[in-house]
Order: structure tokens, then sequence, then C-alpha cells
């Protein structure tokens, strides 16, 4: 029963952790947000466009190209629907498709939501690579970071040996960041776009990741979690009370 309440205790303590991250991540967004509306993010978003159109060529056009395929909505929804598929029937993982659909479906929705909001005109209109609407932020790179992030997280929560856990977080973070990438190459969003959906994303994701990780343990753990992170501190507690007189009075 200790180590139940320790290991809970810990628990208790990560999810803590991710809400102080994903609120940094929060204002780490708002002020990105500030800076781009005022226009402070020239320099930067030039910088990184000219870079970009240094390697610009036909074979990089087509590699490009590939890659923001891979985080457009067509294709995301279609790897939704097989994610889904294997959480249902594989799996048996009731939360884990709801709370799939919540960070996909609800991603999607607060992507739309932040695009209108702050109404950025994109650098460049295309329908075919989906660059259409409003720019900031890249709804690729937010999308794609919270969908890929989900599967990352699944296949880490899984019974799978460490060299397959780390291979997929290694090639999925990859293809994340070069989706993102695509989509300043191809002239669809300036790179503090790209930025900000990232970091929205992680927001998201995060969020999502510990009302999951939250229910899952209310379902599993017979420790209650106030009751654990109280166990786990008691002794920090009773040190500090020794030492300081203040708190020993």
């Amino acid at each position: 029963m200790e180590k139940n309440e320790k290991m809970a205790g810990l628990a208790f303590l990560l999810l803590l952790g991710g809400l102080g991250i994903a609120a940094l991540f929060i204002v780490l967004f708002t002020e990105l947000a500030e800076e781009v509306m005022g226009q402070e993010f020239g320099l930067f978003d030039s910088f990184i466009i000219t870079l970009m159109e240094a390697g610009a060529g036909k074979t990089m056009d087509s590699i490009m190209f590939i890659f923001t395929e891979m985080g457009s909505v067509w294709f995301l929804t279609t790897l939704s629907i097989l994610v889904l598929a294997v959480l249902g029937f594989r799996m048996k993982d009731k939360w884990g498709i709801l709370f799939f659909i919540i960070a996909v479906g609800g991603g999607s929705l607060l992507t739309l939501l932040l695009k209108h909001l702050y109404l950025r005109e994109r650098p460049s209109i295309n329908e075919e690579i989906d660059a259409i609407g409003y720019s900031f932020p890249s709804g690729h790179s937010m999308g794609s970071l919270i969908f890929y992030g989900f599967i990352i997280y699944l296949v880490i929560r899984a019974h799978q040996r460490s060299w397959i856990k780390g291979l997929t977080a290694v090639v999925l973070s990859i293809l994340i960041m070069m989706i993102g990438i695509s989509r300043i190459y191809l002239g669809a969003h300036f790179p503090s776009d790209v930025l900000a959906g990232y970091i929205a994303g992680s927001i998201w994701l995060i969020l999502s990741l510990i009302a999951l990780e939250w229910i899952q343990w209310h379902s599993r753990s017979p420790v209650p979690p106030v009751h654990a992170l109280r166990k786990l501190l008691e002794p920090l507690y009773k040190k500090i009370r020794t030492k300081i007189p203040f708190f020993s009075k």
C-alpha cells in the first residue's frame, strides 16, 4: 500500500508539472501573438524565408509537397480513422478513443478559433497546398503536432520494446518539424505562424493527455491522488518544520 501511495504521489506531481508546462506555453503563445500582431517578427520571418528560398528547386518542391500533405486535413483524417479503429477494436481503450477525439477534433476547432481571432493574412494563397483562409497560427503545424504527438504517447504507453518507442518518437518528431518547414518553404505560412502552431498544439496536447492520465488514474488506482500527494510530501514537510522555526509554531 505504501509503495502504491508513493507511485501515485509521483504521478500526481508529474501531472502538476504538465500543467505548469502548459501554463508556460500559454504565456509564450500570448507573448508571440502580441509581437506578431505588433509586426515585431518581420525580421525573423524574412530571415527564415530567405534561407528557405536559397535552397529552392524542383526536387525540393516535390519533397516539401509530400511533407505538407502528411499534415493536411484529408491525410490526418484518414489516419485518425485508422487510429480509432485500433483503439476501439484491438486495444478496447474507450478513454483513449474519447481523448483522441477531444485532442484532434478539439485542436481543429481551436485552430479555427485562433485564426479568426487574429485574422493574419497569408504570405500567399495557393489552394493546391491547402493555403487558404487566415495564417496565424499554422493549422498544419498545430494539427500535426497534436496528432503525431498523441501517436507518440500511445506508442510509449504501449507494451513495446524501448528501441521501438525511441525510434517512433524520433521519426514522428522529425516529421512534425518537416511539416512545419514545408509550410514555410511553400509560402503557405510565415515562420512565426508555424512557431505559434507548435506552441498552441503543445498546450492542447498536454492538457488532453493530462486529462486522459487523470481519468485513467482514477479508474485504476485505489489511492486517492490528493492523499497520495500528502503522503509523499509529508517527510519533506517534517524536515522543514524541524529546520525552520516559523513552520514549527
